[in-house]
């Protein structure tokens, strides 16, 4: 958190380290129609420019994160007001 989009680029996040009974729940979707996925070690989400992205887990884990799209300008993070999500 704080969540938030980007106009010109996607991510994708790998988690891993993690233990066999724990999770992470990554939310993403449009801000006024989230979802969440329920993940599990060694899995992977791709999130599209359009999405939010952040999550939490129920234990610690590790995530690689990767960025692809325009990359010239950092300063396209759109945030997202807690209250705007549903």
């Amino acid at each position: 958190m704080p969540c938030h989009t980007h106009d010109r680029r996607m991510e994708v996040y790998f988690y891993f380290n993690m233990a066999e009974d724990t999770r992470v729940f990554h939310l993403m979707g449009e801000p006024n129609e989230t979802r969440h996925l329920v993940i599990q070690n060694e899995q992977a989400v791709i999130s599209p420019s359009w999405s939010i992205h952040s999550g939490v887990g129920t234990s610690d884990y590790t995530f690689i994160w990767g960025m692809c799209g325009e990359n010239k300008t950092f300063g396209d993070m759109d945030f997202v007001k807690m209250s705007d999500l549903k």
